[in-house]
């Protein structure tokens, strides 16, 4: 099995035909995505890398039956982007775009908590489910399919971690980027629920950073639940200043509970496995395993 996306998930991009989103969409292809087409307003009825291209989400949905969405669509108009994949029904909603502002995405938040869908992102790799689908920026060659998942706010670090758990002789279910910024859509717990209720994943890789509670809610949920699986914890920017926004939109270290240490503290009382290094990742996977 697998979380959000699969070999039967029917994708389409949007900001299919821009720099960007041809990139992507053709190293998603040549992994063997099933990417059913793409939506550029003003190009539908166009091909490109010989797929159909759509002026909007909804004729998508109703040609090629889309139910996955991943958007490549510049800040000042991904919010939207977002908004008419959910108003369309997409199902999961991937949204690779850096830099949306805050406040759109206050209105995202608002609009798409009552629609039938899930927002990965922004500011986030995507998802990778090895050997069937890969939707999102990430270097698929470096992924193999086990039993291992992982949710992570970085994305270099997501690949780090996956690197490490192949070359210890394990693979991945799913890999989840959940993005950086203050405002995403899937957090880190509700990313941990999705794979914990997953029949193949065994262990949980859980990539978190300074700033905000995201890592915490999900220690205390993992605890709360009967630390069903062994999770691996890592937490990033332990040597960050207090008060420095490193990198991410939303790592930045408020109170006290915003710091690596005081994290990684959390972490360990509820029973989350945690390491000091993302160096360490693979092995403590293998030494849980083993």
């Amino acid at each position: 099995m697998s979380v959000l996306v699969n070999k039967n998930s029917n994708i389409i991009v949007q900001g299919f035909t821009g720099g960007e989103g041809t990139f992507h969409a053709s190293q998603m292809i040549a992994y063997g995505t099933n990417v059913v087409g793409g939506v550029t307003p003003g190009k539908g009825g166009q091909t490109h890398l010989d797929k159909p291209v759509f002026n909007t989400v909804q004729e998508a949905v109703d040609k090629v039956a889309a139910d996955t969405s991943i958007i490549f669509v510049p800040p000042a108009f991904a919010a939207d982007a977002i908004m008419e994949a959910a108003a369309a029904g997409i199902k999961v909603i991937i949204c690779i775009t850096e830099g949306i502002p805050v406040g759109d995405m206050v209105k995202v938040k608002a609009y798409i908590e009552n629609k039938d869908c899930r927002l990965v992102g922004p500011n986030c790799p995507g998802v990778i489910t090895p050997g069937e689908a890969k939707v999102g920026i990430m270097p698929g060659f470096i992924f193999k399919k086990g039993n291992v998942g992982i949710v992570s706010k970085s994305g270099t670090l997501t690949y780090e971690a996956a690197d490490q758990v192949v070359k210890q002789g394990y693979g991945i279910t799913t890999a989840i980027g959940i993005g950086g910024d203050p405002i995403i859509g899937t957090t880190t717990k509700e990313a941990v629920e999705l794979l914990m209720n997953d029949d193949e994943t065994e262990c949980i890789v859980m990539i978190g950073e300074i700033g905000g509670q995201l890592e915490a809610e999900a220690a205390r949920w993992v605890k709360a639940n009967g630390n069903k699986k062994p999770v691996v914890g890592f937490i990033a920017g332990q040597t960050a200043p207090k008060g420095r926004t490193m990198g991410h939109a939303g790592a930045i270290v408020g109170g006290a509970d915003d710091t690596a240490q005081a994290k990684m503290k959390i972490l360990s009382e509820n029973g989350i496995h945690v390491v000091d290094s993302p160096a360490k990742i693979g092995a403590k996977v293998a030494e849980i395993l083993k």
